[in-house]
């Protein structure tokens, strides 16, 4: 059954990326992300269904549009399928759990929060907003769910806020000393928003390793992106992103990664 079950995930995933695709679209625009349909943003032809299937509609079309003939970014079919590997990956290492359903819906914002930053260099509170309310509900459910304790759900409880309280104090710190290192604006504030949503999501330990991945992946691309001259020196980057991949690399494997970490660092006699 693994094979079905893995087909239905990523056809799962594909359509939610096909969703998070007209998110990324229509948020920024100020448009309504439920009405009207799915369209061709040139001629504004409503799609038929069967030219709306996650990537092979895309391939059947031949990227372009039906009606105008018009080109349709490689983007979405790549967006889709991606979001399809991901709903695979979480499958595959949390299996069939509340705990998978949760974190589905939190690389859901993530991959939506990364392409409007990369789009807009903004990072809407719509999403982060309610990405944060919705990994605190995230830590009651689980803390419940494991043991059916109260205790739990409050100890949860507490790990979401704490990790949301730290994410959010400690980027507005780095943005601030930023600010007053390099005398302009450093970081955005949709930036330690998005870190309070991961914070309620990773909890305070997860958060501080994506946090640090972040920075390093960051300032190593923006160095090699200064290098290569495709950036000049001060010129802004999204760091959404960043933020982003840091939590996917905490989520999948935070774990090993601490546990590493205190190996090699405080070796056990």
């Amino acid at each position: 059954m693994s094979v079905p079950a893995s087909l239905i995930v990523f056809a799962l995933g594909a359509s939610i990326g096909s969703f998070i695709n007209v998110v990324v679209y229509r948020l920024p625009a100020k448009l309504s992300i439920l009405w009207p349909p799915s369209r061709c943003p040139h001629c504004l032809n409503q799609l038929k269904a069967y030219d709306n299937v996650p990537v092979l509609g895309w391939l059947r079309l031949r990227g372009r549009c039906r009606y105008c003939k018009s080109k349709i970014s490689v983007r979405y079919p790549v967006v889709e399928a991606l979001t399809g590997i991901v709903f695979l990956l979480v499958f595959f290492i949390f299996k069939v759990s509340i705990i998978t359903i949760g974190y589905w819906a939190f690389c859901s914002w993530l991959l939506a929060l990364s392409l409007i930053d990369l789009d807009t260099m903004t990072l809407p509170n719509q999403l982060t907003q309610s990405g944060l309310v919705l990994g605190i509900i995230f830590q009651m459910v689980i803390g419940y769910s494991s043991s059916g304790s109260w205790v739990e759900l409050v100890k949860h409880l507490m790990t979401g806020i704490v990790g949301a309280v730290l994410g959010l104090w400690l980027f507005d710190a780095i943005a601030l000393i930023g600010s007053i290192v390099l005398g302009k604006t450093a970081m955005g504030a949709g930036d330690a928003k998005l870190a309070a949503m991961m914070g309620a999501w990773l909890g305070w330990k997860y958060l501080l390793l994506a946090g640090f991945i972040a920075c390093a992946v960051g300032a190593l691309a923006g160095g090699g992106a200064i290098l290569l001259s495709s950036k000049k020196l001060g010129q802004k980057i999204p760091f959404g992103p960043f933020l982003a991949l840091g939590a996917a690399i905490a989520l999948f494997g935070g774990k090993a990664i601490l546990s590493a970490y205190l190996r090699l660092f405080f070796p056990i006699s």
